[in-house]
């Protein structure tokens, strides 16, 4: 039996090791980052024995309405030939992928990766085939990986470029010993991996170890220094590689781009700054509160007042010894706090805002008088410049993650699967394989991603344009030669669905001439 070399694994746990050194700055970045997301910031700006303090969710605030903008934009693959022979399994690819996503909770692990890619900066996606999925047939199987738990050679911008990629995942003891009776009693963990587990829980740190040789993609899974699986030892992937197209089985999301890393940073690291000192503020502005509402008073010891009868408000009487005068008790007078202070946090709070494009229409805020909903939504697009720019970039990657799928489809689905599909049509079955796309011709496609607008206020814009176009005579058989003009100079969305209702008109009048 063929055993994976000694000598290599421990050049790969070395290797493991320097990535893992090198991403050290970034795991504590991303653990600092957590505690300002939960609001528990005040664990590191707070001083040694300082109290702390109140927390606004100004800065929470920016990340929700960021990632409402990206739910109301939730990514749609479209599929399309570069040779016309393609066409019709290009149609079916479009069709299908959704329905393959869907099937594996990519709209929940989207929602998820959006939250963590807003805090910290990136989101990668592992995009794998599960072969226990679809009662052991397998599927494609899109699924979040925490940066915390991946390291890849450090310096290079492409993650396509890394000499290795490391996954690690935490597997109980008892079941991977199961899953790999070959195991040793007793494996201990190369690495430390942050994750959230019970105490006392027995845990096995498992590393998914993927290269790269001779343009083949292998995969070797070990734990401790004990091989658990090797791509290169089976023989049904020596010569074919783990999976046929040969790229690292990840799409890194980044939002805002890091020179020569493959890695950026998010929103907390942006805002942070102003949170700290919203919050600062805030807590010098409450404690003058507190204490200019809760009175105090200098009294001479020999006042002669019923102390415990003073400090109780609910006695109606205070009984006192000799005459009553101001003298014996003075109220402390607490020094007034100037506008100033309000004036400098309100500037704090604009500078969040300013500086996240978090302003109040981009929020769903509107200015008196601004009703209509067409009007709210051209504000909000207008405000929306920087959420446009976020999400296109993010389609980019997602376009990554849509050409992966398709590979795991045109590799694995070799025998025929059945799919219903809701369009605007209604419901259908649809039976495929990858036979056509498999073999000796095996066609390229591009891959392009829309949005499944679900914001209410641009449906009901849409609807407006649909009807002031109606009403301009768009849809009138005897002037859809002068709307095919007008068209040719507009921009909308649903453009072509006008154009061929207008060609169809067109082609029956002329028909009729004929």
């Amino acid at each position: 039996m063929l055993q994976f070399p000694k000598e290599r694994l421990e050049e790969a746990i070395g290797r493991l090791r320097e990535y893992k050194r090198a991403k050290a700055p970034l795991e504590k970045r991303l653990r600092e980052e957590e505690l300002w997301y939960q609001l528990r910031h005040w664990e590191l700006i707070g001083g040694e024995g300082e109290r702390p303090g109140p927390t606004s969710a100004w800065l929470f605030n920016n990340l929700a309405n960021k990632h409402a903008d990206a739910m109301d934009n939730f990514p749609e693959p479209v599929v399309l030939p570069r040779e016309p022979g393609d066409a019709k399994d290009a149609e079916a690819l479009s069709r299908i992928i959704p329905a393959v996503l869907d099937r594996c909770g990519f709209e929940q692990t989207y929602s998820d990766q959006w939250w963590y890619k807003l805090k910290h900066g990136t989101a990668v996606y592992g995009v794998f085939w599960n072969p226990a999925l679809e009662h052991g047939a397998g599927d494609v199987d899109v699924t979040p990986i925490d940066l915390q738990n991946i390291f890849w050679e450090p310096g290079v911008r492409d993650i396509q470029l890394s000499r290795d990629l490391f996954i690690a995942h935490r597997w109980d003891r008892e079941t991977l010993e199961k899953e790999y009776p070959q195991l040793e009693k007793g494996t201990g963990d190369v690495i430390d991996v942050i994750t959230r587990t019970a105490d006392g829980q027995d845990r096995v740190t498992v590393i998914d170890w993927y290269y790269k040789k001779d343009g083949l993609l292998h995969l070797c899974k070990f734990a401790g220094e004990h091989v658990l699986y090797a791509s290169e030892l089976d023989e049904r992937c020596r010569d074919t590689g783990w999976y046929a197209h040969g790229l690292y089985p990840v799409v890194f999301d980044t939002l805002f781009p890091v020179a020569g890393e493959p890695v950026g940073f998010g929103y907390i690291a942006v805002t942070k700054a102003p949170q700290e000192y919203i919050d600062r503020l805030g807590k010098n502005i409450m404690e003058c509160s507190l204490m200019a509402s809760r009175p105090r008073y200098f009294a001479g010891r020999s006042a002669g007042i019923n102390e415990e009868e003073f400090l109780d408000w609910d006695r109606p009487i205070v009984h006192v010894e000799g005459a009553i005068s101001e003298e014996r008790v003075r109220p402390i007078q607490p020094y007034p706090l100037s506008e100033t202070y309000l004036r400098v946090q309100q500037m704090k709070i604009d500078e969040l805002k300013e500086t996240s494009s978090n302003r109040d229409f981009s929020a769903g805020s509107t200015n008196a008088g601004v009703t209509a909903a067409s009007a709210i939504s051209a504000l909000q697009e207008a405000g929306n410049k920087t959420s446009r720019d976020m999400i296109r970039a993010s389609y980019r990657a997602y376009g990554r993650l849509g050409a992966l799928c398709l590979e795991l489809i045109r590799q694995f689905y070799d025998v025929g699967r059945c799919f219903r599909i809701t369009g605007e049509k209604g419901t259908a079955f649809v039976t495929y394989s990858s036979r056509a796309i498999r073999g000796a011709h095996r066609p390229d496609f591009d891959i392009v991603m829309t949005a499944q607008k679900k914001n209410p206020f641009a449906r009901v814009s849409q609807n407006e344009l649909a009807k002031e176009l109606y009403d301009r005579g768009f849809f009138r058989p005897d002037l859809a030669e002068q709307a095919m003009g007008a068209l040719e100079l507009m921009d909308f969305e649903g453009k072509e669905a006008v154009r061929a209702y207008l060609a169809k008109h067109l082609e029956k009048e002329e028909q009729t001439i004929a």
